[in-house]
């Protein structure tokens, strides 16, 4: 009876782990073609590295597996087969999809705060803590003791160290 319930139980372990594998089937995906062409593939992706991710963005679309730069890279090997240069496929990336998928965007009237942004951020909260420093030592009063607290605080001293010395 208990060789029975063994093996039941194996058996229903084993199920339920198959069962619980089946799910991860679905998530592999097909394998990227690499280009018929080295110097396509080599030219994509020397261009690809300058560019962001728009669904990572902070991953280099040579990098990502993401769909959208799955798309990219499928662009530019057609832009690439239709003799166009690295200029030429830049500006149509930017003019698509905005400086941002550009690593280093240019400096213009619509990046200046990209450029600089941090720059006068820092010098701004620099500023404000000198000023509250500032206003915060004028705030600070010395408070002086009177004769008598002084010589209650020396009586406190003298009693310690008799204590101490006991």
């Amino acid at each position: 009876m208990a060789r029975q319930l063994n093996r039941v139980v194996s058996i229903t372990g084993f199920v339920l782990l198959l069962l619980l594998l089946i799910p991860l089937t679905g998530w592999s995906k097909e394998a990227i073609p690499v280009a018929e062409d080295p110097e396509i593939e080599k030219r994509m992706l020397a261009l690809t590295m300058d560019l962001r991710c728009l669904v990572c963005q902070n991953e280099p679309i040579s990098d990502s597996r993401a769909e959208f730069s799955n798309d990219i890279r499928r662009e530019i090997r057609e832009q690439i087969k239709a003799n166009k240069t690295d200029e030429e496929i830049i500006q149509f990336l930017v003019d698509r999809y905005g400086d941002f998928i550009l690593y280093n965007p240019p400096v213009k009237s619509t990046t200046v705060m990209l450029w600089f942004g941090p720059a006068i951020l820092f010098v701004i909260a620099l500023g404000a803590l000198i000023v509250h420093l500032k206003r915060r030592r004028v705030q600070i009063e010395d408070i002086s003791l009177s004769q008598e607290q002084l010589e209650a605080a020396e009586a406190l001293l003298d009693e310690e160290k008799k204590g101490k010395n006991v």
